[in-house]
């Protein structure tokens, strides 16, 4: 009987774009803390089905600070959009600028962040409002922070050159994950600074 002939194999090849295993993480992150936020939010809307505009510290909350962070978080979003856009269409220096421009807006927002916290006169610890304020706000600048320094380490390495209009899954994931911390943004502006409005 004659010996079988072996015939080399490529290697296989790990899984790319949308069905990649780090894409699928980063969904699965995204719903679970989507669903942490949404607890908290819930917690929120029980406290003040509970006990009425009595329960608000102020009863029309300034905008001051929380309006130009939101109109900053939304652009930061579209500037992520543009960014991934233009790596895909083999634009790298439009891809840069936005992306730099995202990390900058991410900043600024942080920024302003902290000036809304230094301008409340109730504390962590004052009351339930105060805990939830904080707690929910506080809990959303982690993730903003996180999100800065995930696209600050995509920065770097599209700078050194790792990416391609075909080669681009980190940028794609950090992009999905700076929308997400966008979308719950959105959210928290509106139940702490829209809603005592409609009372």
């Amino acid at each position: 009987m004659a010996d079988a002939v072996y015939e080399p194999r490529s290697l296989p090849v790990g899984s790319r774009e949308y069905n990649a295993t780090g894409w699928l993480g980063a969904l699965c992150l995204i719903a679970t803390e989507g669903s942490l936020f949404a607890y908290l939010l819930f917690s929120y809307a029980y406290f003040a089905v509970q006990h009425g505009k009595a329960w608000l510290p102020d009863a029309h909350p300034s905008l001051r600070y929380s309006l130009p962070g939101t109109i900053i978080l939304v652009t930061s979003s579209a500037t992520a959009w543009w960014s991934e856009r233009s790596l895909k269409r083999g634009d790298r220096a439009q891809h840069l600028a936005a992306l730099t421009g995202t990390i900058v807006l991410g900043l600024v927002f942080l920024i302003l962040q902290l000036f809304e916290w230094k301008s409340k006169h109730f504390t962590l610890s004052s009351s339930a409002y105060g805990s939830l304020f904080f707690t929910i706000t506080g809990f959303h600048m982690l993730h903003v922070i996180v999100g800065v320094i995930s696209l600050s380490t995509v920065l770097g390495w599209s700078l050194a050159g790792y990416f391609s209009p075909r080669r681009h899954l980190h940028l794609t994931i950090s992009s999905a994950y700076w929308h997400f911390v966008d979308v719950v943004w959105l959210a928290v502006f509106f139940t702490f600074y829209i809603t005592p409005y409609v009372w």
